[in-house]
């Protein structure tokens, strides 16, 4: 079982950027400046520390799965959904590696249901 999910869509899109980038990892942003959205880094660009989560690994039909990693601040307030990584056209983080494509990844979330709740036990 796992927090996060990926769809066919985002995961072409993935294994793309893997192509080009290399391996890479995701960090589910808190706000500012890029709003509430998923960011894909090559993996190792975004230096994480013991105040960040990980949520799990998205298998996208690679050798590698995706890591995916969210602030233990913000986890508090997300730990009870299911995140799902999605894309959509239109204009993203500039920081994040879909950027140029004309794309933007994004969340797409749901309460996780009691079983799942207590399989976790955060």
């Amino acid at each position: 079982m796992s927090r996060v999910d990926v769809t066919e869509a985002a995961a072409a899109l993935l294994r793309s950027l893997t192509e080009r980038h290399g391996p890479v990892m995701f960090h589910q942003s808190g706000g500012c400046c890029d709003g509430s959205s998923p960011m894909c880094y090559p993996d190792g660009d975004f230096m994480l520390g013991d105040a960040d989560t990980h949520l799990g690994d998205l298998d996208v039909g690679l050798e590698r799965a995706v890591p995916v990693w969210m602030s233990k601040a913000q986890f508090e307030y997300w730990k009870h959904t299911h995140l799902t990584i999605d894309v959509v056209k239109g204009r993203g983080a500039g920081f994040s590696l879909e950027a140029p494509e004309g794309v933007r990844f994004l969340i797409r979330s749901r309460l996780l249901t009691d079983e799942e709740l207590a399989a976790f036990d955060d």
